[in-house]
C-alpha cells in the first residue's frame, strides 16, 4: 500500500464520510455527490482515513496540502539533532600523561556534543582486579563532570569495563571552527 492519499476518481467506496474545507462535518454522502462538491468547489476529494467505515474524505486544496507537508518534513529534519557516539580506549595501568591527554580528547568530544564510550582494556592478571578500571572510570567522569554525565555506568563486559559519557542536556555544542585552527598552525611551521 502506498502512502499516497487517494484523490477524486481514484476513491473507489460507494460513500464517504465528508469533511469540508474548513474541517466542518457534512455527514456521510455518496461518493458522486462528494466529487460534485469538490468540483463545485474548485477543490480535490482526498480520502484523509481509509481504513475508517466509511472511509473519511475531506475536501482540500491537495497541491497546497502536499507542499505544506513537504515543508513540515523539511522541517523537521533540519531540527534533528545527530547523536554521534565516539570511542575512547585506555589500560588500567596508564600513566598520568597518557591519561590527560585521552583525557583531552574525551573533553573534546563531550564540548563538541557528542558521546563518549570509554573502554577500559584488561590483559592477562588485569582481568583479576575490575576494581582498578572502576577507579579509573570514575576518576575520568569525576574530571569530565562539568562537561558530561554519566549515561552508563561502567560495567564489565568480557575483557573489557565499559561506561559511557553524555554531554549536559543543556550544554550547547561548540562548533568545529575553533579545531581547524590548532591543525594549520603546525603544518605551516613545518613548510617554512
Amino acid at each position: 500500500m502506498s502512502s499516497e492519499s487517494r484523490i477524486n476518481d481514484r476513491i473507489r467506496v460507494p460513500e464517504v464520510r465528508l469533511v469540508g474545507p474548513n474541517g466542518e462535518q457534512v455527514g456521510i454522502v455518496r461518493i458522486e455527490d462528494a466529487l460534485r462538491l469538490a468540483q463545485e468547489a474548485d477543490l480535490d476529494l482526498v480520502e484523509v482515513a481509509p481504513q475508517a467505515r466509511p472511509p473519511v474524505c475531506k475536501l482540500m486544496d491537495y497541491g497546497r496540502f502536499k507542499y505544506e507537508s513537504a515543508q513540515k518534513a523539511r522541517e523537521s529534519r533540519r531540527n534533528q539533532v545527530l547523536t554521534v557516539i565516539k570511542e575512547q580506549k585506555l589500560r588500567p595501568k596508564i600513566d598520568s600523561h597518557d591519561y590527560e591527554t585521552k583525557k583531552r580528547a574525551v573533553v573534546k568530544f563531550l564540548e563538541h556534543g557528542n558521546k563518549v564510550k570509554v573502554t577500559i582494556m584488561f590483559r592477562g592478571r588485569e582481568q583479576s582486579r575490575p576494581e582498578l578500571g572502576y577507579r579509573l572510570l570514575q576518576r575520568l567522569a569525576d574530571d569530565v563532570a562539568e562537561l558530561g554525565v554519566i549515561e552508563s555506568s561502567p560495567k564489565q563486559d568480557g575483557r573489557n569495563m565499559i561506561m559511557v559519557l553524555a554531554p549536559h542536556k543543556n550544554a550547547k555544542p561548540r562548533g568545529k571552527a575553533s579545531s581547524p585552527d590548532a591543525p594549520e598552525t603546525p603544518d605551516s611551521d613545518a613548510a617554512e
